[in-house]
């Protein structure tokens, strides 16, 4: 399963690219999955953070981000991924980066591939503290000064960790650990595109993280597009 494909943005409608920089891999033949992640039924009203600390940095209270669904249901932050890829995946031209910045981790989502070091910023010239969640991997928790601009954290494993701030309770966000390439992260419309994919049937898997997992089998036709449409509800 280390097969590394290049998640494009197309055509306004798609994917966040899930490590900048890196070289897309073109597969003879190959075909591409589209689509969108949508919200099934009402969607609950949006939750708000309350914001208690460092006001002059942090600003005051804001939209939580754990379910965010536009106005056309589609949802935001979802994990699309290929089941069975395979392949060696290459090295990011760019090291991947979380940032700490107005007291709000961005990415909300990362995906990175295992193995991979990424780099914990801090923007906001005050105290935070990196705290992961994990258990494939070794958990982090550890103070980030001002002065401490920047964190390197490796991430050997596949697994999606939780990661907060001890120091303001409200942030949060989500690492995911890729054992292959073939991911993207839904976008403000709920979009999505894996590109790169060989001809055949394949099970495509979404996780998000407060409606879980679901998954489908889409067969994929050499040199064309493959559209999808995915439905999350609340449990």
């Amino acid at each position: 399963m280390r097969h590394w494909t290049s998640v494009l943005c197309a055509l306004g409608l798609a994917a966040a690219l899930v490590w900048a920089g890196s070289t897309p891999v073109t597969a003879q033949g190959a075909g591409s999955i589209v689509g969108e992640v949508k919200f099934s039924g009402t969607p609950p009203a949006a939750k708000t953070l309350k914001v208690d600390k460092d006001p002059e940095v942090c600003g005051s209270d804001r939209p939580s981000e754990e379910l965010v669904v536009g106005a056309n249901k589609g949802i935001k932050n979802a994990v699309v991924s290929l089941g069975g890829a395979k392949g060696p995946a290459p090295t990011p031209a760019q090291k991947p980066a979380l940032d700490q910045k107005k007291c709000h981790f961005t990415p909300h989502v990362l995906v990175v591939p295992a193995g991979a070091e990424v780099d914990i910023l801090n923007s906001d010239g005050i105290l935070h503290n990196l705290h992961t969640f994990s258990t494939a991997n070794p958990s982090i928790n550890k103070a980030q000064p001002k002065f401490k601009k920047v964190l390197t954290e490796k991430f050997d494993k596949p697994e999606i960790i939780k990661v907060q701030c001890d120091v303001h309770g409200w942030m949060s966000a989500w690492i995911v650990v890729g054992e292959h390439a073939a991911y993207s992260v839904s976008d403000d419309g709920g979009a999505f595109k894996l590109d790169n994919v060989p001809p055949g049937k394949h099970k495509v898997e979404v996780w998000h993280e407060t409606l879980g997992k679901v998954s489908q089998e889409v067969e994929v036709k050499a040199g064309a597009p493959t559209k999808v449409t995915f439905e999350l509800s609340k449990k």
